[in-house]
């Protein structure tokens, strides 16, 4: 992710320059791809720096990260804001909404794969947050007949951290009950999501064989 600060993601220029050159590095590396999003100070869709910073990556591949969700623009024209910029090739979304899960998300993420699908030329919806063995039934069930075919997720959980000494009300991390642990991608939690993901798929095909 190209990403120099916390925050939010109206950038000053000395943070642009360092974009780039984190950019540069990841395509002298032989990346793949990069994440990175930009909005203007009033919310909407930076179209400039986006393009931009996409002209820096060459022929990686760009995903337009949850910037889109903080945008004051509704999700149609904030997809049509992204999809000028022919190299970005995904936008991850929870549909303007804290999760996947969360109250209103389902109908504004249904109305943003729909219409990608339609539109050849746009950035596939790449859907994140919240996604997990709980949520991925109902939201494949939900999306799949629209057009969604891929899903994000961190797949991490806290684990307990080995250090013994812990300074009453001190903390440089997240705070909370993050603070004294270890953030960690888990294999058993990212391999369960796939495999129901697999069988949604497979259920999805054969209906859709049924149908013709």
């Amino acid at each position: 992710m190209i990403r120099p600060r916390t925050g939010d993601f109206f950038y000053s220029g000395a943070e642009l320059e360092i974009m780039k050159e984190d950019i540069r590095m990841f395509r002298d590396a032989g990346a793949d791809g990069i994440v990175f999003g930009f909005l203007h100070k009033d919310g909407r869709i930076d179209v400039e720096r986006t393009r931009m910073l996409a002209e820096e990556a060459g022929s990686m591949q760009i995903c337009f990260h949850r910037a889109f969700d903080m945008s004051s623009q509704d999700v149609l024209t904030a997809h049509l804001d992204v999809s000028t910029v022919p190299q970005v090739t995904r936008i991850l979304t929870s549909g303007q909404s804290p999760t996947t899960a969360s109250t209103g998300a389902l109908p504004q993420l249904r109305t943003l794969v729909r219409t990608a699908a339609h539109m050849p030329a746009s950035a596939t919806i790449l859907v994140g947050s919240g996604v997990n063995a709980r949520t991925i039934g109902p939201l494949l069930e939900e999306l799949l007949p629209h057009g969604l075919r891929e899903v994000h997720l961190s797949g991490g959980a806290w684990v307990a951290s080995e250090m013994e000494f812990r300074r009453p009300g001190m903390g440089m991390g997240v705070g909370g009950d993050g603070e004294w642990g270890v953030w960690r991608t888990s294999e058993e939690r990212v391999r369960e999501v796939r495999t129901l993901a697999d069988v949604a798929w497979t259920e999805f095909r054969e209906k859709s064989k049924d149908r013709v």
